[in-house]
């Protein structure tokens, strides 16, 4: 599932192509992408038309697409959703879901998702911050984000560390891969014990997430396959950068043992048992 870095990198390439743009029409050409419209797609076609989107935005994994009017459009990416940028008439993508038009004739913005695991939504007032999604925490990234509160926070919790850093309601836009990618870099174990968190190593820890997210910003984020792709069609090159994250059997870059791989909430978790030994308190 696209992580921080990823829904960045298209909310940075929508913003390019939707920002001014007043739509013409919207064609729904399967209604599950729509699911949590209720009323339905027509619906959500007709109150869209006309409508002129401002500049996109997002929250952690989130990404909405404000109106002028003060509504928004929410969309999640899910497993494989993905918004494409195309000229007009061009040939329809294989899994296209939903197709915007706009009054002028400088291309059309595509939704396409093979899996239906993403989806969008009208988000009435929705412009500044969807209520759908106003308990999603601040991301890293967020000027508004407090390291203080975050490190007060993650302390009082009696959890293992990355089930916390995994939880969008304490910190959002970490997913698997850069948990994993930070844990790695602040040499500690998944399953550490929160309360038993130094100050100091809490910070190191969103410390190390913020950078590790941002270097995969820098490179278009991390893809696997062809799931994950900017509005351009172009795949991120973080894979490359990878320290720990899908490596299973490859020597960790610091000391060279053998990365492990071990299951996780129903996923799985990568580390060097060496330089993230399992701790003396740990929550699994």
């Amino acid at each position: 599932m696209p992580e921080l870095p990823e829904v960045e990198v298209v909310r940075r390439g929508l913003a390019e192509f939707t920002t001014g743009r007043t739509i013409d029409a919207v064609e729904v050409l399967h209604p599950r992408p729509l699911r949590r419209h209720l009323l339905g797609p027509d619906d959500f076609s007709s109150r869209l038309k006309g409508q002129v989107f401002a500049t996109p935005a997002r929250r952690g994994k989130y990404l909405w697409l404000p109106l002028a009017s003060g509504d928004a459009v929410l969309t999640h990416l899910g497993m494989s959703g993905q918004f494409r940028v195309q000229p007009v008439g061009a040939e329809d993508e294989k899994h296209l879901r939903v197709r915007f038009r706009f009054a002028d004739d400088r291309g059309e913005v595509r939704f396409v998702d093979q899996r239906m695991f993403g989806g969008l939504s009208y988000s009435e007032g929705g412009a500044e911050l969807p209520a759908e999604i106003a308990h999603i925490a601040r991301d890293p990234f967020d000027p508004l984000f407090d390291d203080d509160l975050f490190v007060a926070s993650i302390r009082r919790r009696k959890t293992g560390l990355k089930r916390a850093l995994l939880d969008q309601t304490l910190v959002s836009g970490v997913g698997n891969i850069y948990a994993d990618e930070a844990l790695w870099r602040a040499k500690l174990h998944y399953a550490k014990a929160t309360e038993t968190l130094k100050p100091l190593q809490a910070r190191e820890i969103l410390t190390h997430a913020r950078e590790v997210m941002g270097a995969a910003l820098d490179v278009g984020g991390t893809s696997f396959d062809a799931l994950y792709v900017n509005v351009n069609g172009e795949s991120g090159y973080f894979e490359r950068g990878l320290a720990v994250y899908g490596q299973e059997g490859s020597p960790c870059p610091r000391d060279g043992r053998p990365i492990r791989r071990e299951p996780f909430m129903n996923r799985s978790s990568f580390r060097c048992p060496k330089c993230q030994p399992v701790p003396r308190h740990a929550r699994w």
